[in-house]
Parts: structure tokens; C-alpha cells; sequence
């Protein structure tokens, strides 16, 4: 099933009557969103409509250990929490940035606010790469150095240009700074739920990758782990992509191929915070609309993997977890503005 190219007014009604459309689809496609919106701080957003969708995932153990040969087979047995694959409905739209929060914009958002993030205030630092560190060292094992008050979100042990998506902040950090932005722009910011993250990043597919199923077609949409990382890490070769994106480590927000919703990397570049809890079995019980994640917990959900994760774990329905004051190389986060009634009348682009 393809979808035919319609005028931008008619974008919005059409997305939510395919995706609807594309329930219980191997795979489908959804008329491009062209509605923007640009806020004070540089940030841009794309408005997601409403929806229905089919969140999580189904597939068997020796599916994937056919498509992810290198793996070890049991990896594919501890993913309970994907399913059951259930139906989700988003009653209301929404703006969610195009771009994961860059280094600039939270720059921008710490000077202006004077929030002090944890990883420097609680003195003890974050993560980062470091040549001369060897994981196999360490008891942790860990493929990055910290936490040591020489990483932060300024300095992650590699090159970041302003444009690049900010690392080493914390949940506690990115709903701050979705406050700030709710006080300064008068509107309501706040991190996405798990099922508006995944709806976005589906945007109408039931694959794998918002690419298809083959990793290999990551390589044009996602800055994951590949050939240009896997120097830096050779006894993780085998799980490298067989290509390279060009990004050994965080690439500019923008670089690679949106999905059809017009959002870029939603796969790789970093870990995304979402707003929810994260609870092994909260499918079996979640609501159909609006699913909200459960009520406590003691970690939160990131999702989409980062620069440095296995195309297996950037799939679009793989669930991911860290304590709210996890602050790490791999983790950022993209922000969503709810829609307003201002909306109907401003300008769009």
C-alpha cells in the first residue's frame, strides 16, 4: 500500500486516517507533515496528528536470531516488556521537536535559567570516551569512562559542535528545562509519553526501523554503531553495521534521512528521555488511549538508541530504561510542545 502525495491542509486528516488504515500492516507510508513551528529558542517542531497505531513487538526468537546473526541468541529472549503488541490510540495532537535538544540550545537554556545540571552539582560528573581506557580493565566493563567530574554535558570526551544533540543530561535535566520553556513561551513543554514516542518514530510503519526491517537500511536514516565507531571499539566488530554513516561519534542534528512524519533520528544519534516510567509488564494493562506509562516505578524509559548502539537495539519498538539521574554519553532527549489554542492562529511554515 503506498500513499499518494496531497496538499499540506490535507496532511494531517489523511496521516491519522492511514495510520489507522495501517493497523495490522507489515509496513506502510503516511503523507509527509509540513506543519512547523519554530519557538524562541530556535527549536523546531513538526505537529504529529492524532492516530492510532499498534505499539510493540511480536516477533519470535529465531526471527531475530536470523536477522542478527552475531548476537547472542539469548539476548532475544529477555524481551518480554515489547509485548504484547497492543492497540494505541493518540487523541490529540502534537508538536514534538524535528531535531533531538542540541548542545546550543542547552546552552542557551542553562545560562538563561541558571539550572545547574546534576551531573555538575552533584559533583560527581558524568561519562565519556577516553582513548586510553580499556573496558576490559574494568569490573564494570563499561564502554565509557566516568562518572568523573571531568565529563559533562560540555564535554563528553569527543568533539561537539553547537549543532550536535546534547549528551550527559539527565531526565531530571531535560523536565527542567521543558519547564523553563513552559514559563518562558507560555505553552505547555514536556518530554514525550513511550506511546507518542513510538508513534512518531513509526510514523505508520510496523517494521522493524522506520527504514524496513534490514538494518543495513539504517545506514541513510541513523548514526548507529557501523564501521566509522567500530575502530574506536574493535572488540565490538562484529556488531558494527556493515557501512559507515561517516559519525564515529554524535553527528549534527539533521545530517540523515527524516521518517515520513519529517522527524529526524529517531533512530540512533542519542538515547531519548521519555516522560514514562518504565514497567516490565505495563502492555498487558495499558490503556488504549493515551497511555501514560505507570503511576511509580524507579527507572524511566529512553528510546531509539544512540551513535553507539547496535542496530538492534534502535529498533523502533526495543524499550530501554535509566534512573532519572543517569547522566551518560549516549543519553539526550527531544522535547514535545502541546498543542494550544494560540496554535490555530499563528504562523506556520
Amino acid at each position: 500500500m503506498r500513499a499518494r502525495h496531497f496538499a499540506p491542509w490535507f496532511a494531517p486528516w489523511f496521516a491519522r486516517a492511514l495510520a489507522a488504515a495501517c493497523l495490522g500492516l507489515s509496513a506502510c507510508t503516511v503523507a509527509p507533515v509540513t506543519e512547523r513551528h519554530t519557538d524562541s529558542l530556535g527549536i523546531d517542531f513538526v505537529r504529529i496528528p492524532a492516530g492510532e497505531f499498534l505499539m510493540g513487538s511480536d516477533e519470535d526468537s529465531q526471527a531475530l536470531a536470523k536477522a542478527f546473526p552475531a548476537y547472542d541468541p539469548a539476548r532475544f529472549a529477555q524481551l518480554a516488556d515489547e509485548g504484547p503488541v497492543h492497540r494505541v490510540r493518540i487523541t490529540r495532537a502534537f508538536w514534538l521537536g524535528r531535531h533531538e535538544v542540541t548542545v546550543a540550545q542547552f546552552r542557551h537554556f542553562v545560562e538563561a535559567s541558571g539550572h545547574v545540571p546534576e551531573s555538575i552539582a552533584d559533583g560527581t560528573g558524568g561519562y565519556g570516551y577516553n582513548p586510553t581506557y580499556d573496558p576490559a580493565t574494568t569490573t564494570r566493563g563499561d564502554a565509557f569512562e566516568g562518572r568523573d567530574p571531568k565529563y559533562a554535558w560540555r564535554n563528553p570526551g569527543f568533539a561537539q559542535g553547537d549543532d550536535h544533540p546534547v549528551v550527559n543530561v539527565t531526565w531530571n535535566d531535560a523536565v527542567a528545562m521543558a519547564r523553563w520553556l513552559s514559563a518562558r513561551e507560555g505553552v505547555t513543554y514536556r518530554l514525550p509519553t513511550e506511546a507518542e514516542w513510538e508513534y512518531a518514530a513509526r510514523a505508520g510503519t510496523r517494521t522493524r526501523f522506520h527504514t524496513g526491517d534490514d538494518p543495513g537500511t539504517l545506514l541513510q536514516s541513523a548514526n548507529v554503531f557501523d564501521q566509522a565507531a567500530a575502530p574506536y571499539w574493535p572488540r565490538w566488530q562484529a556488531f558494527a553495521l556493515d557501512g559507515s554513516d561517516g559519525h564515529a561519534f554524535t553527528a549534527p542534528a539533521g545530517r540523515f534521512a527524516p521518517n515520513a512524519f519529517g522527524l529526524y533520528d529517531m533512530h540512533g544519534n542519542v538515547w531519548e528521555w521519555c516522560a514514562d516510567w518504565h514497567g516490565e509488564d505495563y502492555y498487558a494493562r495499558s490503556p488504549v488511549d493515551d497511555p501514560t506509562g505507570p503511576e511509580e516505578g524507579s527507572v524511566r524509559v529512553r528510546r531509539g538508541g544512540s551513535w553507539h548502539t547496535w542496530a538492534f537495539y534502535a529498533r523502533s519498538a526495543f524499550r530501554n530504561w535509566n534512573s532519572p539521574e543517569t547522566r551518560y554519553t549516549l543519553v539526550g532527549f527531544r522535547l514535545l510542545r502541546e498543542v494550544s489554542a494560540s496554535d490555530a492562529t499563528a504562523p506556520r511554515r
